[in-house]
C-alpha cells in the first residue's frame, strides 16, 4: 500500500497543473487578470453558445421578425467566434503572458474574425464573383490573410501538427511538382488566385462540410456534454463505476474503464477524459499493485476508446453521416459492436493483470462473475422496458395523435420531479480524495439514486436519434434544452424536497450561475474543434482539386507490392501518422479524406468488396491510436503527468493494451458482418443474427485479450497462446478457412455474361472483374464491381438497371462509359473509356453453394476445450 505522502511524490503534476494541462489543450490556458478582458472572453463564449442554440432551434418562430440564416451564413459566424477566442484564450508560445492579452494578439483576433465575417457579410457578392470563378483582388487578399491566420490559430489551439499538414497541402496544391513530390501525384499546380478561391472564398474548402458539421451538430453535443458535466454527471458516472466495480480484484482499473466509457458520453476529448477520471482512478490503481505506467496506460486505453463509443464518437459519427451519405442510425448500428466488445475486452485485460499479480480488492471482495450476471439482467430489464415504452408511444400516437407530444412532455416532467425527489433523499455526491489513507468504496445503492435524473437528457437524445429518427441537430437541441432546464432547477427542487425552502433564492441563483458557466465552458471547449474542422477543410479541398486523393491508392500499392494485408497495414500506419497531435474531429477528417477511398479501391483491386463504412471505421480507429502511440501520444503524456510514470513507457504499454483496437479494423474489413453490414435489424431474424454476432465476437475478443496478455486460466505457454489466437481468429472470420477449402465463386467466361445475368436469382450479386487503362496514368488497372441483380426482368433489363454498357466482340466484352448518375459510373470513374486500349470485362464470378462457414467453430471450440484442460491443471486462482 502506498501512503498519501508517497503518492504526492509520485504524482508528476499537481491538481492545478493538471487542470492547466487540460485548459491549455482544450479551452485555452490564458486567464487575464484584467476583469474587463476576462469578462469579454467569457461574454464572447456565452454569446457564441446562445447563437448556436438560436440557430439550432427547429421551430424558426422568429422567421417573420428576424432573418433565418442558411448554412453558408452560419459557418462563417461559427468560425468567426472560434478564431477570435483562439487568439485571446491561447497564448502564442509557452513563455507568452497568460495573465494578459498582448496587443499583437488583439490585432490577430480582430483580423481573423474580420476575415471570417467578410464571408458572411458579403455572401451575396461572393456568389456572383468568387464563387462564379471571378474573385476580386480584395477578396483574394482577405482570403489569403484568413488562411494564414487560421493556420496560426490552429497552431495555438491544437499544436503544430495540423498547421504543418495544412501548410504542406497548400504548398502541394500551389506548386504541383517538385523534387519532394512523387511523380505519381504531380499536377500542374493551381494559380494563387485559384488556390485562395478554392480554400477560403468558395463553399468547399475552409467553409465546407467539416465546418458545417461543426456548426450544425458538434457544437450542440459538446455543449450538451459540458452542461452535463457542470450539473454533476461526470462525478456521478465515476462514483457509479466505482460502486459497481471497486470491490473486485483490480477494481479501480475496471472502474476506470467503465467510468471512462460513461465519461466519453460527455467528453469529446481523450485528454480531458484521462485527466477527469485519471486523477481519481490512477492513484487507486497504483495502490492495489499497478505500476505507474500500467495505471496510466489503463486510463489512456479506456479514455481513447471513448472516442469510438456511440452515440457521439468524438463527433466523428456526424461527419460520417455527411461523408458516406448514410443515416446517423446506420452509423451507430455499424459502430456499436466493435466499440462495446473493445471495452469488454479491456475490462478483461485489467482483470487478467489483477490475477497475474494477485492484486487485492479494495474493501470486501465481490464476485466478478456475479457483477457480469447483474449487468446482463439490468440490460435485459432496460431493453424490455424500452421496447414496451416504444409500443406504448406508438399506441398513444394512433389513439390521440394531437395529444401525444403534450402527454409525453408531461410524463417526462413528472419523471424528472420524481427522480429529483429520490436524489434529494441522499446527500449530494462529493469528489473523493484518492490519496486518503482510508478509501471507502460506496455501494451501488448509495450512489445510483443520486443522479438518475442525469439519465433523462441522455434518454431523450437516444430516443429522438434512434426511435423518432430525427436529425442529430434536432435531437441534440431537445436534449440540450432539457439539460438547460435541469441545470437551473435541480438545486431549487432539491432544496424544496429537503425542506429547505427558505434557501430557494440562493439555490436558483446557483442554478443560473451553473448554467452560465456551462454555456461558457461549452463554447471554450469548442474553440479547438471549430478551428480544427476549418483547417481540416484545407486538406479536403486539396484532395478535391488535385490528383492526390485518387493516386494515393497507387502509391500504397507500389509500397506493398500488391499484397492486400500489407496494403492495409500501410494504410493503418499512414492513418496513425496523419492523426498525430490532432483532436478526434480533425483527425477523422484528415485520415478519411485521404485514406478511406484508398482502402475501398485497394480491396476492389484484390477482389475484396469493402463497404465504405468499414473503410471509414478502419482509418478512424487507426487515426485515434495516435493519441496513444509515442512519440506524440497526447493522452499518454497526460496520463503520465497524473501517474508520475514515464510517458514513453506509458504510451507503449497503452498501445499493447490497445492491440484489440488495432486488430478490430482488419477483422471487419475481412468480415463486414462484425459491423452488422448487411444485417437487417428490422426483422426478428436480423436481431437474432446481431445477438449471435455480438456473443461470438465478445468471446473471440476475450480470447484474443487472453492471448496477448499471456494469461488465461493460468500463465500461458507459447503453444497455448498460439492456440488462443487461432480460436479467436476462427470465431471472428470463419469464412477464411472455408475459402481455403472451397472457392466462394464460380468463374464464368465474359462471353456468357448475358446468360449469367439471366440465370441469377433476384436479390443475388455478380462480381465483375473490370480491366482497362487508368484515366490518370494510362497504365492497365483493374477493379471488382458488384452488380446487384434486381427484379425478375430480362437479362437486358437487369443490365440496363445497372447502368453498364457492354458490347460483346467474340470472346471479348468491351465496356463503354456507364450511364451517368448510376452506381457503376461512380465506381468506374477512374477508367479511360476513350483510350486506344478498350476497357473490358475480364471475368465474372457468381456465388456458389458451399457448406456453412460456421462448421469451423467445431474444431475451434474443441481446440479451446483442450487449452482449458491443459491450463486447469496449473490453475491456482479462480478465473473470475
Amino acid at each position: 500500500m502506498t501512503d498519501q505522502s508517497q503518492d504526492g511524490k509520485d504524482r508528476g503534476l499537481s491538481d492545478a497543473e493538471l487542470q492547466d494541462l487540460v485548459a491549455s489543450t482544450d479551452t485555452g490556458g490564458r486567464e487575464p487578470s484584467n476583469r474587463s478582458v476576462a469578462l469579454l472572453i467569457a461574454g464572447t463564449a456565452l454569446v457564441w453558445s446562445l447563437f448556436q442554440l438560436w440557430i439550432a432551434q427547429p421551430m424558426l418562430w422568429f422567421g417573420q421578425y428576424l432573418p433565418v440564416f442558411n448554412a453558408s451564413q452560419t459557418r462563417p459566424i461559427h468560425l468567426m467566434f472560434a478564431v477570435f477566442l483562439a487568439f485571446l484564450a491561447y497564448p502564442a508560445f509557452k513563455n507568452s503572458p497568460r495573465d494578459r492579452v498582448p496587443v499583437v494578439d488583439w490585432i490577430l483576433a480582430i483580423a481573423a474574425a474580420a476575415c471570417a465575417f467578410y464571408v458572411f457579410a458579403f455572401s451575396d457578392h461572393l456568389a456572383v464573383t468568387a464563387r462564379s470563378g471571378l474573385p476580386t483582388e480584395t477578396q483574394v487578399i482577405i482570403g489569403a490573410a484568413g488562411l494564414v491566420l487560421l493556420l496560426e490559430a490552429s497552431r495555438r489551439a491544437l499544436g503544430p501538427a495540423l498547421t504543418i499538414v495544412g501548410g504542406l497541402f497548400l504548398l502541394y496544391a500551389y506548386f504541383g511538382t517538385g523534387w519532394l513530390i512523387p511523380e505519381l501525384i504531380e499536377h500542374e499546380g493551381l494559380s494563387f488566385t485559384s488556390l485562395i478561391n478554392a480554400q477560403w472564398l468558395d463553399t468547399a474548402g475552409v467553409f465546407g462540410i467539416p465546418l458545417g458539421v461543426s456548426t450544425a451538430f458538434v457544437f450542440l453535443f459538446v455543449l450538451f456534454g459540458s452542461l452535463l458535466d457542470k450539473a454533476g454527471a461526470g462525478n456521478y458516472f465515476i462514483k457509479l463505476a466505482f460502486a459497481g466495480l471497486g470491490h473486485l480484484r483490480g477494481g479501480p482499473a475496471k472502474a476506470a474503464v467503465v467510468g471512462s466509457a460513461m465519461t466519453g458520453l460527455i467528453s469529446g476529448s481523450s485528454i480531458a477524459n484521462v485527466v477527469t477520471t485519471g486523477t481519481f482512478t490512477i492513484p487507486l490503481m497504483k495502490r492495489v499493485g499497478f505500476t505507474s505506467e500500467q495505471a496510466g496506460s489503463v486510463e489512456v486505453a479506456s479514455s481513447v476508446n471513448g472516442q469510438i463509443m456511440p452515440p457521439v464518437m468524438g463527433a466523428a459519427a456526424f461527419l460520417m453521416v455527411e461523408f458516406i451519405g448514410i443515416s446517423y442510425v446506420e452509423v451507430i448500428k455499424h459502430a456499436f459492436i466493435p466499440a462495446v466488445i473493445s471495452y469488454i475486452a479491456l475490462v478483461y485485460i485489467v482483470h487478467l493483470e489483477a490475477l497475474k499479480k494477485d492484486m487485492p480488492a479494495l474493501g470486501e471482495a465481490k464476485s466478478f462473475l456475479g457483477m457480469i450476471v447483474k449487468t446482463f439482467i439490468g440490460f435485459v430489464v432496460f431493453g424490455v422496458g424500452f421496447t414496451a415504452l416504444i409500443y406504448g408511444v406508438h399506441a398513444l400516437e394512433a389513439a390521440v395523435p394531437s395529444l401525444t407530444a403534450p402527454i409525453m412532455m408531461s410524463l417526462l416532467g413528472l419523471a424528472y420531479l420524481w427522480l429529483v425527489a429520490v436524489a434529494a433523499r441522499q446527500p449530494d455526491l462529493e469528489a473523493d480524495d484518492p490519496n486518503d489513507p482510508e478509501i471507502k468504496i460506496p455501494t451501488v445503492g448509495e450512489v445510483y439514486a443520486t443522479g438518475l435524473h442525469y439519465i433523462l437528457p441522455i434518454f431523450v437524445l437516444i430516443w429522438f436519434l434512434m426511435v423518432e429518427q430525427q436529425s442529430p441537430a434536432k435531437s441534440a437541441f431537445y436534449a440540450t434544452a432539457l439539460m438547460l432546464f435541469i441545470i437551473v432547477t435541480q438545486k431549487p427542487l432539491k432544496a424544496i424536497f429537503r425542506g429547505n425552502a427558505g434557501d430557494i433564492g440562493g439555490q436558483i441563483s446557483e442554478g443560473f450561475s451553473d448554467l452560465i458557466e456551462g454555456l461558457i465552458a461549452g463554447a471554450r471547449n469548442m474553440i479547438g474543434i471549430g478551428v480544427a474542422t476549418a483547417a481540416a477543410g484545407i486538406i479536403v479541398a486539396t484532395v478535391t482539386k488535385t490528383p492526390i486523393g485518387t493516386e494515393l491508392a497507387g502509391l500504397v500499392e507500389q509500397l506493398s507490392g500488391g499484397i492486400l494485408i500489407l496494403m492495409l497495414i500501410f494504410v493503418g500506419i499512414f492513418s496513425l501518422i496523419l492523426g498525430m497531435g490532432l483532436p478526434t474531429t480533425a483527425n477523422y477528417i484528415v485520415v478519411s479524406s485521404l485514406m478511406a477511398s484508398v482502402v475501398v479501391s485497394l480491396g476492389a483491386q484484390e477482389g475484396l468488396i469493402v463497404p465504405l463504412i468499414a473503410a471509414h471505421l478502419f482509418v478512424f480507429y487507426f487515426g485515434i491510436m495516435a493519441d496513444v502511440t509515442p512519440p506524440v501520444g497526447l493522452a499518454s503524456f497526460a496520463a503520465a503527468a497524473v501517474s508520475g510514470g514515464d510517458p514513453i513507457k506509458t504510451g507503449f504499454t497503452a498501445f499493447f493494451y490497445s492491440l484489440r483496437t488495432v486488430a478490430l479494423p482488419f477483422l471487419f474489413i475481412y468480415n463486414p458482418t462484425l459491423i452488422l453490414y448487411g444485417v437487417d435489424l428490422g426483422t426478428t431474424g436480423g436481431i437474432l443474427q446481431a445477438v449471435f454476432i455480438f456473443i461470438v465476437a465478445t468471446i473471440a475478443m476475450l480470447l484474443f485479450a487472453a492471448a496477448t496478455q499471456g494469461y488465461f486460466l493460468a500463465k500461458s505457454r507459447i503453444h497455448e497462446t498460439a492456440g488462443l489466437l487461432v480460436v479467436a481468429f476462427t470465431l471472428f472470420v470463419p469464412g477464411f478457412w472455408l475459402n481455403m477449402l472451397q472457392s466462394p465463386f464460380l468463374d464464368i467466361p465474359p462471353a456468357q455474361f448475358e446468360q449469367a445475368v439471366a440465370d441469377a436469382p433476384a436479390g443475388s450479386r455478380l462480381r465483375l472483374q473490370i480491366e482497362g487503362p487508368d484515366f490518370n496514368t494510362g497504365e492497365t488497372a483493374s477493379t471488382t464491381l458488384v452488380m446487384d441483380i434486381e427484379g425478375e426482368g430480362t437479362a437486358q433489363e437487369r443490365i440496363d438497371a445497372s447502368g453498364l454498357l457492354l458490347f460483346p466482340e467474340g470472346e471479348v466484352v468491351r465496356l463503354d462509359e456507364p450511364m451517368f448518375g448510376t452506381p457503376s459510373a461512380e465506381k468506374l470513374a477512374d477508367f479511360d473509356f476513350y483510350a486506344d486500349t478498350p476497357v473490358r470485362l475480364a471475368s465474372i464470378q457468381a456465388p456458389r453453394e458451399r457448406m456453412s462457414k460456421y462448421v469451423f467453430y467445431i474444431p475451434a471450440l474443441a481446440l479451446l476445450a483442450l487449452i482449458v484442460l491443459m491450463q486447469r491443471r496449473r490453475q491456482t486462482k479462480p478465473a473470475f
